[in-house]
């Protein structure tokens, strides 16, 4: 059996997952850089009604938004439509 997960909190897992031998494999996914953040928030826009222009606009909001994470971009862009309205 292969278990595949992902967890931003491996100090909460049960211990007998981490025992050694189980789950000896970590791979660190680094947080998007300004350009990856940019695509990232044209992904989410796509489903917001946001004044055109468009890219200025969130190359803007990647530049400001050093160590945010894919779902603190989404939730960014989420949260500002409901404020929005």
């Amino acid at each position: 059996v292969i278990v595949i997960a992902a967890t931003n909190r491996a100090d909460v897992l049960d211990p007998a997952l981490v025992r050694p031998g189980r789950f000896d494999r970590q791979v660190f996914v680094p947080l998007p850089d300004v350009r990856g953040r940019y695509e990232i928030l044209k992904v989410h826009a796509k489903k917001v009604k946001i004044q055109p222009p468009l890219e200025p606009k969130l190359q803007r909001l990647a530049k400001a938004t050093p160590m945010f994470s894919g779902a603190d971009l989404a939730a960014l862009i989420n949260e500002s439509a409901l404020l929005a309205t």
